[in-house]
């Protein structure tokens, strides 16, 4: 909403005694430049740089953009730093609170204020996603005729939460989650700037580590909870913030977990093992280990989809569907949601019979081939379709099983020294046994003998 005197008056006081407001709103970048992360978005000549003047005036001006991000990765604060840094009218709308007559009254004050003193428009609309259809709608004319500059934000994939007519008119912006060496800077610079705790209070490495893992990303979090744990320090009279008593103010417990070595190996490889040993409690513990201790969720995705097949099989055929999807889903949301997803996924692989017979029958052949038994394949199952195959003898006396009333031909599909080979022994758990009466029926109508 447009700024009235109280709130001008309130912005005017913070900006002149800062040591009031919360140490993430002291922390906000004043320009583009003391932004952390989110490199590929500010390059000279990128929409941001743009909109805060640094070229891209008159009719090759900056377009409207919407940014998309996890939380924590800075939308609100590029928005700010355009509010600085740009002369331009900086209003403010959430859709939380706002609807299409605040919407309104932003455009009608735009274009009075480029008629009356060419005065242009930046309106900051935060949690897009939660405006309706028609809401999104109200801001349309307003972008395509440039009355207002728009900066959307939204946590949620704009291809499904924003109308396909806003996202044509404006550039969509991924923000990347902040790596730790991202956040990692940003404590530093917190600790030492006067803005920030002005060298009040050291952060010794164990505690940085634990931060870290409490941010997840999300330097809002990480700022958060440094405040916290450096009051608490003050208060006790020390001198640098203790592991112990950062574990206290923010309730959390340091994992033992180094995501470069053998406990990021350790508790992956427990988990896998939990599942497999079908212990539905063990594998959510090392699961819930490893989303505290912030590992990536698509490296846990991978290993449930590994284990679907390994461990599993054909007597879930549910379970890599289900492990699939879960591996999507993560891809899509990300932490913290991507923790309930992962925990449906590693449930329903925990709990499901188990079978290896795929993993060991692809083995057993993988080994005959790599020790040279292959020999020539059978030629009436060779190609026959290019010119001159039939002259070669290619796919003479091959058998068509769709013209049999069984469907099963029995003729040799396999080279001559593997003709007997069994690869494939499937068990009887869950619903593997329904292939396993399937394998014996069909090798019995081919005639196969067991090797």
């Amino acid at each position: 909403m447009e700024p009235d005197l109280f709130t001008a008056a309130a912005e005017e006081r913070q900006e002149k005694d800062p040591t009031g407001s919360p140490l993430a709103v002291r922390m906000r970048p004043r320009t583009l430049d003391e932004v952390v992360g989110q490199q590929h978005l500010l390059k000279p000549g990128s929409p941001l740089r743009r909109l805060v003047g640094e070229g891209g005036t008159g009719p090759a001006g900056p377009s409207s953009v919407i940014l998309w991000g996890p939380p924590g990765t800075g939308k609100t604060t590029l928005a700010y730093v355009v509010s600085k840094a740009t002369n331009k009218r900086f209003v403010e709308l959430s859709a939380i609170t706002a609807g299409v007559k605040e919407v309104r009254a932003v455009i009608d004050g735009a274009r009075r204020a480029v008629g009356g003193y060419g005065k242009e428009t930046v309106l900051f609309l935060d949690e897009i996603h939660r405006f309706s259809k028609a809401q999104q709608d109200s801001l349309l004319p307003a972008v395509e005729n440039r009355w207002v500059t728009l900066i959307a934000a939204t946590t949620e994939n704009p291809y499904f939460s924003v109308i396909s007519p806003l996202l044509s008119r404006s550039l969509l912006l991924t923000l990347e989650p902040l790596t730790d060496d991202d956040v990692r800077g940003l404590l530093r610079r917190a600790l030492t700037d006067e803005r920030g705790l002005g060298d009040a209070v050291g952060l010794p490495e164990d505690t940085e580590e634990h931060l870290l893992r409490i941010a997840g990303g999300d330097a809002r979090r990480a700022l958060t909870a440094l405040e916290a744990a450096a009051g608490a320090a003050l208060d006790k009279g020390e001198t640098e913030i203790a592991l112990t008593t950062l574990e206290e103010t923010v309730d959390r417990a340091a994992v033992k977990y180094d995501r470069d070595g053998d406990q990021h190996y350790d508790v992956a490889s427990a988990l896998i093992k939990s599942i497999r040993g079908s212990d539905v409690d063990a594998a959510l513990h090392y699961l819930a280990r490893m989303v505290e201790a912030g590992e990536d969720p698509r490296f846990i995705a991978r290993r449930l989809m590994i284990s679907a097949s390994e461990d599993i099989g054909l007597a879930d055929p549910n379970a890599l569907p289900i492990a699939v999807a879960a591996a999507q889903a993560v891809a899509m949301i990300g932490f913290p949601e991507a923790a309930l997803t992962l925990s449906h996924a590693t449930i329903a692989l925990a709990l499901a019979p188990k079978s290896n017979a795929a993993t060991t029958a692809i083995g057993a052949a993988l080994d005959d081939v790599r020790k040279g038994h292959a020999g020539p394949v059978p030629s009436h199952l060779r190609d026959s379709h290019y010119k001159g195959a039939g002259k070669l003898g290619h796919g003479q006396g091959y058998v068509y099983p769709h013209d049999l009333p069984e469907g099963i031909a029995a003729q040799q599909y396999a080279p001559d020294e593997l003709k007997d080979r069994t690869y494939y022994e499937p068990t009887r758990h869950g619903a593997e046994a329904r292939y396993a009466d399937a394998v014996e029926w069909t090798r019995g109508h081919l005639g196969r003998k067991r090797s």
